[in-house]
Order: C-alpha cells, then structure tokens, then sequence
C-alpha cells in the first residue's frame, strides 16, 4: 500500500513537471531585433563584410527555444537558419562587389510569433576592370573575330558590350562574369576591338570602364565586282540598254560565288558568276544600277548611275479662267513644258483629256473648251510621242454657285436713337461671299463670309424712322465686278415712348356714386404698348393690357366710395423704356338720388318735427285754458255774468337768504278779452311780436278755518305785445295779464270778486 502511494505521488510530480515545462516553454516576448553591417555601410571592393541579425528574447523555460532567422537583400531571401542559440546570428559576404549593393533586412520567427528588424543598406564601390581577349589579331576579308570579355570578381546579371573602332557593334547579358562572342568586321584594313559591362542592380546599374584596345587587320580578298552598260552617255527615254553584271576573278577558297544586278529596289537578275540584261529606259525610273557578289559571308557590290534626258516632261493641266461658275465657259490647257528638239518635234506629241467621254472640245492642240458642270469633277490629261506616255496630274474643278439676291432684315429689334444689327444674307452662293451694306447707295462697311457659319453682320443707327428704308445691300463671290443687290430694307422702327397722359371720363367734379369711370391712356411711340394703371399706395396693377395702338381705355364700373384715389399708368414698348403718366386725384361724391332721398328724408323729419310741436303746442294751450277756466272767473262779465272772487293773498317764503321780496297784497290779475273778431288760430299762427312776461307773485292769507295752508306762490304773467318797429300794437285791447294759481285754491265763494269778463286768447307760452 504505502509502495501504490509512493508511486503515485512519483508519477502527478512527473506530470507537474511536465506541465511546467510546457508552461515554461510557451512563456516568452520577442522584445526587438537588429540587423547591422560589419565593418559599415559603405565599403569598397573586395571588403569583407558581415550581416550580424541580433534579437533580444524574454523567457521564463528553462529549455531553449527554437528560433528561425531569415535575412533577405531586395525583399529576397539569400539566407535562413533555425538555431535554440541565444547568440547573434552572422552571415559572411567575403570579398564584397558591385552586386552586394542593396537593402538588407531580418527576421526572427518563434512559435508562430515573428519580428522584423530596420532596412539596412550596403553601399560597395568600385568595378574590375574588364579583360578583352581575341583569338587572332589577323584576319581575312569575310572571316568572324573570336573574342572575350572578362569581369574579374565580379556576380549578379552582368552586361557586356564589343566595340569596333568606338562604334558598339554587339552585347551579350549573362549572369556570369564572362562572355565569348564571335563576329565579322566591317571590312578590309585596321580595325580596334573594345569591351565594357554593366552591372546591373535594382533599381539602377554601374557601368565599368573600357577594357584595353586590340588591334586588328582585315586582309582582303583578291576578286571585285564588274558593272557594263551600254550606251551609258547621252541616253533618252525610250532607249534600249545593255547590261552585264559579273567577277573579275574568283578566289580559289571560294566554291562558289553569287551575282545580283539591281535598279534600284527592283532586282533585274541573278546568277552565278555573271549576268546580262537589256531594258528600255523611262526617265521617271531610277537610273542608278547595282551589281552585287556574295562569296561565303564576303559581299562586295559596285553602282552606276545612268543619266536619262526626258523626250517631253509630264503635262501638266490648267484651267482658265482660274475661278469658274456653273454652266460658264471654261477651257482646260494641257501642255508639256520641256521637249527634247533633237529627238522629238511638236506635230509627233499628242495631247488628250482624261475621262474621253467628257463635254469637253479639244479646240487647239492640247486646249479643251466646254461648260462648267454643276458639281465638282476630277479632270487629266495625257502626252504621247514614240510609245510613251505621260499623265499629268488630277485637276479637281469646283464650280462656283453664282450667289443668289441677298436678304436685308434687322436682327432683333430697331430701336431710333440706340446702336442695332443688320443682317445681309444670299441663299445661294459659294463662299467666300463679300456683302458690303450701302446707305443711300453710299458705303457703310463691307463683311467677307468665309464659312458656313459665320454671318454679314453690321452695326448701324438710326435717328429718324424714315431713314430704315435707305439701307440696301450688295453680296459678291467673284474676283471682280458687281454682284446683286436687295431691295431696301422694311423694317419696323421702334419709336421710344413719350408724352404719356391720363385722362378720365366723366371729369373729376362730376364723378359721383354707381358711376362708371373709363381712364384713357394716351401715348407717343411705337406700339404694341403695354399699359398699366396703378392706385397711389399699391403696388400692383389694377388693369394691365397690351395695345397695337398708342392709346387704349379702362373702365370701372359702379363706382363707390372706396374708389376714391389718385391713378396713373405705365407704359412700355418694345424700346424698353417704362414711362410713367400724370397723376389724377379721383374723388367719388353721393349719387343724386341718395342726396334727394336725404334731402326728403331731413324735408320729412323737419314736417313731422312741425306737426309734433303744433300738436304739442294745441296740448299745452287746452291745458292751460281749462286750468284757467277752473281756477279764475271771468273780469268782465260775459253775457252779463258777474264773476266774484275772494284771493287771500300771502308772502311767500324762499329758501335763498339773500332774495327778499316785497309784494304788494292788494294787486289782482285780470285778463283782458280780446277783439271778437280775432280768432284763438290767428292769434296762433300769425306773426305777433315777441312777448314779455312779468312775474307777480302775491302772498295768501291763511284760514284759521281750515287746514294749514302749503305755502306757495301764485305766478301772474302780464303780457307785453309790441308792435315791431315801434308801432302801435294791433290788438285793440293792448295789454293782457295772465294769472296763474298754484297750489291748492280757496273756495270761490268765499271770496266773491266782481269783474266783467270778455273773451281772451289762449296763453302763449
């Protein structure tokens, strides 16, 4: 039992340290890396450099861990080591070149975890000089130079290149640094070899300097070419020659030797050893011959040039006259201008127009005459003599289309007074076109129309309307004389307007209510003239119209009196002149009926106001006749009746301490009767004077009998009729005196008063 224990704790401490291990293993931090170059960055040839990569790795293992470095030049990898080795890792480049030039890096992979380090770059100078090697130095006329070219030390892709006598003459790129090549000279005699490389890197190259020169010598070899032509001198178009193209001697190292003979790019024959070939000659040929030999790779070649005298020279083609217009006459000339006299006269050299089946006439050697077509057509001629044949050149005619009757217009709008564009323009015609504007036959500008688009445009004024119709225009396209002219230019001049007045109907007095109101708008200047009448205070029109004359109306009907304003109008016409009218104050007064209906409503009210106050007035005089009636009798008896009357009469009391009265007891009121013959309506409603009432106040005695007395006062009125003018009054009973009791009235019986009563008039109050 205790063994089972002991093995069992032996084997979790294996598995603990096991774990730990695994643990230690996979705890760790890339904490940098370095590259740097040993001795330096810069260096020269053949210095021994070293690549030294150093990382810095934190780690908690105690076993080693594995680590892969990779250092790569140009972002190539050129070296790669997996090592457990905590030490700096060294890459030798021994003996350094041209080609270690470049940009290093490095970099360390742990565990799936990698780092990079900082691009360094190498700078080597200095190239080997190239070694030029040749196999013989003594050459014959075909043979190829064996040569080489060695770059000393140095690697990479490296180009050379082989001068002959400073002129490159072939290059060869390899990724050694040696090269044979083998080529042939130019030819025979001293000749100087050269070679040179380049290094080439990225993104640039060097280029190393010349090697030494070689000399080399070229022997030739001892045969030539042989060129015979007969005749060679005093040759004309149309001769026959003779030529033969061969060697003067064959080397014997040669089995075989080549002939070519050639005019020019045209070979004419080839052979062996020699050739011969008879041709007729023509003056536009190339009179210089070739003959050429080819032996191995030798090639010799020999030329001649053979002059050729023309018989006649190619015609050449005209027209007269030099411009032509359609279904005009024209004349084509063709005409050789050099003819050989010695060889040739004029009646063997023939002429003809070129398509045959044309209009044309031939009217003298060599002259055509016809009628311009209507469209454009090539023309040629051709010369004949002694089986040769010349063709001039193509004569394209382009006849001209005669221009037509130009248009006068105005562009836009003629305005008096303001610069405006005239315009003259022919349907019809080829350009150029030349369009001169005249006033009064007289030469105002001249415009030339070359293209399509442009336009014959002049800028002119006018100040008087009349003075349009004198501009007329001139359109040309011939070299000389007169072209068509138009007729003078119809065109509407636009007068600016002025003296613009408002006027209304019915005049401002006699506007009145449920009236219509017409406002007439008169102005000066060319219509169509657009009007607006406007009310002071509002911005907007109130009518807005547009007349082809220079006056036009508006109305407003059933006027009221919210129309009551000051108006006026605008005006604008084509000149693009606004101008503005008077003013004119509108004031609507009351229709007539409604000044009658107030009129007879006031006439109403006044007569109703009449008979109110007469009615009144007949209410208040029944009133006071009965009270009259009630309380005195008559002073003079009427039909004999004795009227007694008993006053008691008292001093009143007033409340007012400053009034004293003293009013006399004893004095009674009698009404004196009026005439008969005067009637109480007369006395109404005729024209008395004014009257004057004074007030009598008499006091009353009380009655120890009866209850006390209200005191109270009894009011006599005497009446004063003057007669106006100061004459006598009418009435022949004069003076009337009225009283007039207030307050309760003692018993008449008490207090008998004998008068005589006579018929009075009613109070007027």
């Amino acid at each position: 039992m205790g063994l089972l224990l002991l093995l069992t704790s032996m084997l979790l401490s294996s598995d603990v340290w096991s774990l730990r291990g695994v643990d230690a293993q996979s705890l760790f931090a890339i904490r940098s890396i370095s590259l740097s170059l040993e001795p330096g960055e810069d260096v020269t040839r053949d210095t021994n450099v070293t690549v030294r990569c150093t990382a810095v790795v934190s780690t908690s293992g105690l076993q080693p861990l594995s680590r892969e470095y990779n250092i790569s030049k140009d972002g190539t990898t050129i070296y790669s080591k997996t090592t457990s080795s905590e030490e700096d890792l060294l890459y030798p480049l021994p003996h350094v070149r041209v080609s270690h030039t470049g940009k290093y890096m490095c970099k360390i992979s742990i565990e799936g975890k990698s780092q990079k380090s900082e691009v360094r770059r190498l700078r080597v100078t200095g190239l080997s000089p190239p070694v030029l090697q040749v196999e013989k130095t003594m050459l014959s006329e075909g043979e190829e130079l064996k040569a080489s070219c060695t770059a000393p030390g140095e690697t990479g892709v490296i180009m050379f290149y082989f001068y002959e006598d400073g002129k490159e003459k072939q290059e060869e790129r390899v990724k050694t640094d040696h090269v044979e090549v083998a080529f042939p000279l130019s030819g025979p005699g001293h000749h100087t070899i050269e070679c040179s490389y380049r290094v080439l890197l990225t993104p640039d190259s060097i280029l190393s300097e010349k090697s030494h020169s070689v000399r080399i010598s070229v022997r030739e070899l001892p045969f030539v070419p042989v060129l015979d032509i007969f005749p060679q001198y005093e040759v004309y178009e149309g001769d026959q020659l003779s030529i033969s193209c061969g060697v003067q001697d064959t080397y014997h190292h040669f089995t075989s030797v080549s002939v070519y003979l050639s005019q020019g790019t045209n070979l004419l024959q080839h052979g062996q050893t020699k050739v011969n070939h008879t041709m007729k000659v023509l003056a536009r040929d190339a009179a210089e011959f070739e003959c050429r030999l080819a032996a191995g790779k030798v090639e010799k070649a020999v030329t001649k040039a053979v002059p050729v005298t023309e018989l006649f020279s190619v015609p050449t083609l005209t027209m007269t006259p030099v411009e032509v217009f359609q279904k005009e006459l024209m004349k084509l000339i063709c005409k050789s201008d050099e003819v050989a006299s010695k060889r040739l006269s004029s009646e063997d050299l023939t002429y003809s127009i070129d398509p045959h089946q044309m209009h044309l006439v031939e009217k003298d050697r060599g002259v055509f005459s016809g009628k311009a077509l209507a469209v454009e057509f090539n023309y040629s001629c051709r010369a004949r003599a002694k089986n040769i044949e010349k063709q001039s050149r193509i004569l394209t005619v382009r006849p001209k289309v005669a221009v037509s009757v130009p248009k006068i217009s105005v562009v836009d709008r003629a305005i008096i007074g303001k610069p405006f564009k005239i315009r003259c323009k022919s349907d019809n015609g080829s350009l150029p076109i030349n369009y001169t504007l005249m006033f009064k036959y007289e030469v105002v500008a001249m415009v030339t129309v070359k293209v399509p688009s442009e336009e014959a445009l002049f800028n002119v004024t006018v100040y008087k309307s009349e003075d349009i119709n004198k501009f007329i225009c001139e359109a040309t396209n011939r070299r000389s004389g007169l072209g068509p002219l138009s007729g003078n230019l119809d065109a509407t001049v636009i007068e600016p307007l002025s003296l613009p007045l408002l006027t209304v109907i019915p005049p401002p007095p006699e506007i009145t209510e449920g009236s219509n109101l017409i406002f007439i708008c008169s102005i000066r200047g060319t219509p169509p003239v657009t009007f607006k009448v406007y009310r002071s205070g509002y911005d907007l029109p109130l009518f807005t119209k547009t007349s082809a004359e220079n006056n036009t109306s508006f109305e407003i009907h059933g006027l009221v009196k919210d129309h009551s304003g000051t108006y006026y109008f605008e005006a604008l016409n084509h000149a693009n002149n606004i101008v503005r009218s008077n003013s004119i104050k509108i004031e609507v007064r009351l229709a007539m009926w409604k000044k009658l209906v107030i009129g007879s409503f006031c006439l109403l009210a006044l007569c109703v106001l009449v008979v109110v106050c007469v009615l009144c007035y007949k209410t208040q005089r029944g009133k006071k006749k009965g009270a009259s009636e009630l309380s005195v009798k008559p002073a003079y008896p009427k039909s004999d009746e004795t009227l007694t009357m008993n006053l008691t009469h008292e001093t009143p009391v007033y409340d007012t301490p400053t009034a004293t009265r003293a009013v006399d007891r004893t004095i009674v009121s009698v009404w004196t009767e009026r005439p008969p013959h005067v009637s109480e309506e007369n006395s109404v409603v005729s024209n008395e004077p004014d009257v004057e009432y004074t007030e009598v106040v008499h006091p009353r005695s009380a009655d120890p009998a009866r209850a006390p007395l209200k005191k109270g006062t009894d009011t006599v009125y005497s009446e004063l009729q003057n007669s106006p003018h100061g004459d006598a009054d009418p009435h022949p009973y004069g003076s009337v005196e009225y009283a007039d009791l207030n307050g309760e009235q003692p018993d008449m019986n008490n207090y008998p008063l004998n008068h005589y009563h006579h018929e009075l008039p009613v109070p007027v109050d």
